[in-house]
Order: structure tokens, then C-alpha cells, then sequence
């Protein structure tokens, strides 16, 4: 079988490739890339216009959550993945929070063979200590043997510092890197939204930035001590970009994420309560939404990671201190995205930049290409492509969102893994 992807713009920002180009694929390859209309084409194949579209290589999300094994009312493998391609991704990297952890090569191991029946491609990330308790390290070459990309404790972060610079150590030994969740119980404790004003004229606990930056400076120290890799997940904070701006000019081995919904929404979205706005870490100011953008812009801030968190209603719908934390994002986040591109807040190519070949280089792994010879594992973006969040599009187990009904202009058109089709907007 063979596809031919017409008239589309090429972005590749692992190679600087920028331009019309039709894309011919065979066996799940990428045959030819040529300008528009110099493929002289013989047989049999398909033809997809591309036209005022843009394809890059496959999307890759860094930090979802797919609950299963153990939550599966929450989210399977198999919903979650489709969600995945029907955002555009073709790649997802899970977080360890199964019931039980993913702390042994046995709950990795399931994870891939459910992945590999999967509709994309499922990379697990194991813990980095015992049951995500912070007191042992997990077995990490047994995990990465299984096939785990990157070891986090998730939601909870590694309290004591002995413990966080033997785990770089040893994931220095093993090439991998650690992708953590900065916050200081002791300063947080409780908390359901940004500590502010606005928390005291709630009356609700709030979260001060200082829990968030002052682990962000430990463990920048402590890669600078061991040379051990931290990526720093969903930053929220203006001071925990300029910690990590001042680490990577002095040279320190760090790497950061920043969530959608964290560049998109700021703290007076919890007005009235709703708890689709409840997030963890929390949404913050104005002045940090605009740090966070700049950090994103110049570099500072690598990808951008949807951290999708599948919940059932029953645990949204509850006083907001006691409400689930976190909200789906694998659908969302390129509408979203698109939403800052047309404000003119993020460059077009930065976005997809965050989103492939900047956001593989956070866990330290070689980025997809757009290459003759290459996998032909490809995304089609459409910047017109008019998209509504509702349930009937929704390919996630779970609903809790806080952009139900909105409109968004720019969304996924396609998405393809090895030369198939996996998802195609019907708009």
C-alpha cells in the first residue's frame, strides 16, 4: 500500500526542514519527499491533499496518565491511546501511578504488551522509588530492561535528598533521566489551589510558589553534584523558570515541561468552585503565565506535555478541597496550543518544535524525522480546522474537563504510525 501526502507544509525542526513537499510512504517507510507535483508516480496508492495543512513528524506527549493497571473505570490503555491519536499524538509516555506503581518489570512489561495493541505507541515511565513511597530506590535496570523511557515518582515528590541523589547516580549509570514533580509537602500540605489573595477570599488552602521552587533549586544542585539528568515536570511558577534559565546557563543537565492548561489558564478561573479548574500543581498568576510563555519561547522551558489525568465525575463532583486534582489533556492540548499561536503568544514552529523533536530530547532519546527512510510515524496539523470539545468527540474514558462546548479553530487532522492511518477528522 501506498500514501501520498499532498501539497503539505513540512516541519521538521530536528532538521530545519521547512516547506512544500508531497510525502510518499511504502510499507510503513517514508519512499520520497520531492516538491509539490515532481513525484512521477506509477500504480496504485492513495492520496491525501494536505493542502494548507501542516505535517510534521508524530507528536509525542511526555506526561499522561492511563491508570491502568488497577483504575480502569478512570482509563485503559486502549481509551487513552485512542484519545492519544485523536489529539495527533503518536507517542505517549505514562506515568507510574498504577495500582499497583509501576515498580517492577512485571507492571512495565503489561504495560507494553497492552500498548503494542494499542491504537499509538504506548512508553512506559517506571518509578523511582518503591510504591512511590520516597523511602527505597526502585530496581531501575530491571525497569529499563522491561522497557521503561524515564523513572518519576509522579504526584509525589521525592521528599528526602539522599534518596533523589542516589536515583540520579544510578540513572546516570543507566543513561536515563528523572522526571519529577516538585513540591515541598511541608509548605503545601492541604493545598487545593495557588496560595493568594484570592485562596484567603475563598477560604481555601493554598499552594505558595515557594513549595514548588525551592524543590526545583534542591535538585538543581543535586545535578549539578551527580551530572544526573532532572526534567522537571508541568512548571508553574515564573521564579521555577528563571531557577531553570540560570541552571542551563551555568550548564546543569535539566529539562522542563509546562502543561497547557498552565499557559492558558490563570487562578481566577476557580471562581465559583468549579473543580475542573482544580490542578496540581495549581493554576497561578497573570505574571506567571507570562514567564512561563517566555520560558517556552526562548528554550528554557523545552515542551510542552499535556499531563492528561482521567477521572470519573463522581471525584470532580465534590467541595473543591476534596475534588480529584487534574484534568484529560491529550485531546486539548493542540487546540489549545493553536489558540496561543493565532494570539501570537508562541511561534508556529516552536509549537510543534515542544511537541516532537524538543520534547524527545527531555528524556534524552533521539527525535522521529521527516526523512527518506525513516518510520513513517506522521502528524497532520490543520490550522483552520474548526473543533468543538464535547462528549461525542471524546475519545477518553473520562469527561473532566473544564473547555466543554468550547470552540477552538486548529486541531489534528491526521494522525499515522508506521504508514497507517490511525485517525482522520471527518470535519
Amino acid at each position: 500500500m501506498r500514501t501520498l501526502l499532498k501539497n503539505g507544509r513540512l516541519i521538521d525542526t530536528s532538521s530545519g526542514l521547512d516547506g512544500l513537499k508531497d510525502v510518499l510512504i511504502e510499507n510503513g517507510k517514508i519512499a520520497e519527499i520531492a516538491d509539490i507535483n515532481q513525484l512521477q508516480l506509477e500504480g496504485d496508492f492513495e492520496s491525501i491533499d494536505c493542502t494548507n495543512k501542516i505535517v510534521t513528524p508524530g507528536l509525542v506527549d511526555i506526561h499522561i496518565h492511563l491508570r491502568e493497571p488497577g483504575q480502569e473505570w478512570k482509563e485503559t490503555i486502549a481509551t487513552g491511546a485512542d484519545a492519544a491519536v485523536a489529539g495527533g499524538f503518536t507517542d505517549v509516555c505514562c506515568m507510574p501511578n498504577t495500582k499497583p506503581i509501576n515498580d517492577e518489570a512485571a507492571i512495565t512489561e503489561f504495560i507494553v504488551q497492552e500498548g503494542m495493541r494499542s491504537a499509538c505507541r504506548v512508553h512506559p515511565i517506571g518509578a523511582i522509588t518503591k510504591g512511590s513511597k520516597g523511602d527505597a530506590l526502585a530496581p531501575f535496570g530491571e525497569l529499563v530492561e522491561a522497557g521503561c523511557v524515564a523513572f518519576s515518582d509522579d504526584g509525589r515528590p521525592v521528599m528526602n535528598a539522599q534518596i533523589m541523589r542516589r536515583a540520579l547516580e544510578y540513572c546516570s549509570m543507566l543513561g536515563a533521566v528523572l522526571t519529577v514533580h516538585e513540591e515541598d509537602l511541608n509548605l503545601s500540605d492541604g493545598f487545593a489551589m495557588n496560595e493568594s489573595l484570592l485562596s484567603l477570599q475563598m477560604g481555601l488552602k493554598g499552594m505558595p510558589d515557594a513549595a514548588e521552587n525551592v524543590m526545583i533549586a534542591r535538585d538543581i544542585e543535586l545535578s549539578r553534584l551527580t551530572g544526573g539528568r532532572v526534567h522537571f515536570c508541568h512548571v508553574s511558577t515564573a521564579r521555577g523558570v528563571e531557577l531553570i534559565r540560570r541552571a542551563k546557563n551555568d550548564g546543569i543537565k535539566v529539562t522542563a515541561e509546562v502543561a497547557p492548561h498552565h499557559i492558558y489558564l490563570d487562578e481566577n478561573a476557580v471562581q465559583g468552585f468549579d473543580t475542573m479548574h482544580k490542578m496540581s500543581m495549581p493554576l497561578r498568576t497573570q505574571e506567571d503565565i507570562t514567564a512561563l510563555i517566555d520560558g517556552l519561547n526562548d528554550g528554557t522551558i523545552d515542551c510542552v506535555a499535556s499531563d492528561h489525568a482521567p477521572h470519573e465525575l463522581d471525584s470532580k463532583n465534590l467541595e473543591f478541597d476534596r475534588a480529584s486534582f487534574g484534568i484529560i489533556g491529550l485531546q486539548t492540548t493542540v487546540p489549545l496550543l493553536f489558540d496561543l499561536v493565532q494570539q501570537g503568544k508562541i511561534p508556529l514552529v516552536r509549537m510543534i518544535e515542544s511537541l516532537t523533536s524538543s520534547a524527545w530530547a527531555s528524556l534524552d532519546r533521539s527525535p522521529k524525522s521527516l526523512k527518506k527512510g525513516s518510520d513513517a510515524s506522521i502528524t497532520v496539523l490543520d490550522q483552520n480546522l474548526k473543533t468543538v470539545i464535547s462528549k461525542s468527540n471524546n475519545r477518553s474514558k473520562s469527561f473532566n474537563t473544564p473547555f466543554v462546548d468550547r470552540e477552538f479553530v486548529g486541531a489534528a487532522y491526521l494522525t499515522m504510525i508506521s504508514g497507517e492511518v490511525k485517525f482522520i477528522s471527518k470535519d
